[in-house]
């Protein structure tokens, strides 16, 4: 699994047109599901970006987590994380889970994360989503199990 995360004082997404989720402080987590994925990594990312600590303290530093500043997450699925862009101007995605592998991951990742007690919503799979981010630093990381 991959993850682009960005840590965010507004995140929605809207699909034809309606705005299907929205958080405020929280992380937009962009997610990608290969094709050897199981609910183990994705139990594994759950954890680690729950308890990531990646929220600024009374200080300013990087401290906090998103359990720590009871912040939200938007789950929105990205097979484009698993983009191949070795060869050529087109980029391949054959990398990338295929749909009955990663419809129920991602539903069990954004589930994962309820139960760490992070109030998660989510885009819509598989269906042309505008997403907006206001992204808060900016940060914005990275992050592959």
């Amino acid at each position: 699994m991959k993850a682009i995360l960005q840590r965010v004082q507004l995140g929605s997404v809207s699909v034809g047109g309606k705005k299907i989720a929205e958080i405020q402080t929280g992380l937009v987590i962009l997610l990608g599901v290969g094709p050897t994925d199981t609910e183990i990594e994705a139990k594994k990312l759950a954890l680690k970006l729950a308890q990531m600590r990646i929220f600024p303290d009374e200080n300013g530093k990087m401290n906090l987590s998103l359990l720590d500043v009871a912040g939200e997450a938007l789950v929105v699925p990205q097979f484009t994380l698993f983009a191949d862009t070795k060869k050529g101007h087109r980029p391949s995605f054959v990398s990338a889970g295929p749909p009955e592998i990663a419809k129920p991951l991602m539903d069990y990742f954004a589930s994962a994360l309820r139960e760490l007690g992070v109030p998660t919503q989510e885009g819509e799979f598989g269906a042309h989503m505008l997403v907006e981010i206001h992204n808060d630093g900016p940060v914005t990381i990275e992050v592959e199990v």
